[in-house]
Order: C-alpha cells, then structure tokens, then sequence
C-alpha cells in the first residue's frame, strides 16, 4: 500500500513543487492579465534575476502553463500568456494569495508570540 501511494505521490509532489515555487507563483500572477513581455515579467517580480526568470519561463512553458509567442519584429517581440489549464490554476492562487494577505499580520504575531515563549528566562 504505501508503494502504491509513495508512486502517486512523487509526480504529485513534483507538480506542486514547480506550480508553486516562489518564482512560478509571481509569473503566474503578472501573466494573468494577459500577455505580457519578458522586460515586464522583471521589473514586475521584485528580486528574480535574469536567468531564473529565463529558467522558469522555460518550465512553465514546458508543462503547458504558459504561451511563448514571438513576433517577427526587430529586435523579436516575445510575449508570454497563460493556458486555459493556468488560468484554472491561477483562480486557485488568487485565493491562496489572499489568505495570505489577510493573515501575514495574524501569522507575525503568532511568530512574536511563540518566540517570546521560547525564549530563556533572564536571571
């Protein structure tokens, strides 16, 4: 039994690991508005560098998450858009972002707390 389970889960885990990595999150949310360019997508994700936004645009475009359309322009033009199957995914984020809007001052407190609690007794 725990064969079977450990083998449905390693793809499982695998899929969540990549759709709700740090990076993926923030290129799913700014794609979500619909296309957007590559210099966007950087000035958009506070942090990414260059490459990992490469990396990670490369993944989600791989596993049917994002659209990469080039235009025959000069310089090319290249813009990135969601699938059907991202935008069902991108509802489901939406909601886990504002639970965690909502809650990151309750979730704070509650740190503070524990670790006032944690904390050695002054002699």
């Amino acid at each position: 039994m725990s064969d079977r389970i450990s083998h449905e889960a390693c793809p499982l885990t695998e899929v969540l690991d990549r759709v709700a990595g740090k990076w993926s999150i923030g290129i799913i949310v700014a794609a979500a508005q619909g296309p957007i360019r590559f210099t966007e997508l950087e000035r958009t994700i506070v942090g990414i560098s260059r490459r990992m936004l490469t990396l990670n645009l490369r993944r989600l475009e791989r596993d049917g998450l994002l659209v990469r359309t080039v235009y025959p322009t000069v310089p090319p033009k290249v813009e990135y858009s969601l699938t059907p199957m991202d935008h069902e995914l991108h509802a489901t984020l939406s909601g886990v972002v504002g639970w965690a809007e909502r809650h990151r001052a309750d979730i704070s407190e509650a740190r503070a707390a524990h670790d006032a609690a944690a904390a050695p007794m002054a002699p």
